[in-house]
């Protein structure tokens, strides 16, 4: 990942998450389909992660959000993977099936196809989960602009979001 643009500065802003995270005694989980583990991948690329993050969920496929964080198929044939229903079910899941104190979750369309009218490409819902509360979600809709360049922008706001989580 190293060499991509802008990828540098994303492990800045994980460094930055893993601080404020250590701070808190918390321990992070990610659960994540539009980016691959690419949010898993910036925080791992900080050296001494290993105290803070617990793992890491890609669940890219329908199946696997039910396997592995179970997601309910309701949720998914209800309102679509890319949702906020399924955003909030995949964060608090993370938590479920981690020792984590602090999930963040995104589901969305990175493109070049499978937008719709509804879904268009570039929009992405984040998920949000501390162990205790219940999980929150907001999207985000970053328009065709690319397919590296939507996940990108995914883990920036992910690390974003859980940066502000741990801090207020």
């Amino acid at each position: 990942m190293s060499g991509m643009p802008g990828w540098d500065s994303l492990v800045d802003k994980a460094a930055t998450v893993l601080e404020a995270a250590r701070a808190q005694g918390f321990l992070l989980t990610t659960v994540e389909s539009c980016t691959g583990g690419l949010i898993a991948g910036a925080l791992t690329s900080v050296a001494g992660s290993s105290d803070v993050v617990d793992r890491g969920f890609v669940t890219y496929s329908n199946a696997a959000k039910q396997q592995m964080v179970s997601v309910t198929a309701d949720s998914l044939a209800r309102f679509g993977a890319v949702s906020s229903a399924v955003a909030k079910e995949m964060a608090f899941g993370g938590l479920s099936h981690s020792m984590a104190d602090l999930a963040v979750s995104v589901t969305g369309v990175a493109g070049p196809g499978g937008g719709t009218a509804d879904k268009p490409v570039g929009l992405v819902w984040f998920g949000l989960a501390l162990a205790g509360e219940a999980p929150e979600a907001f999207e985000h809709r970053f328009g065709d602009i690319g397919r590296e360049a939507v996940r990108l922008k995914t883990v920036d706001v992910a690390l974003d979001a859980l940066l502000s989580r741990l801090e207020g």
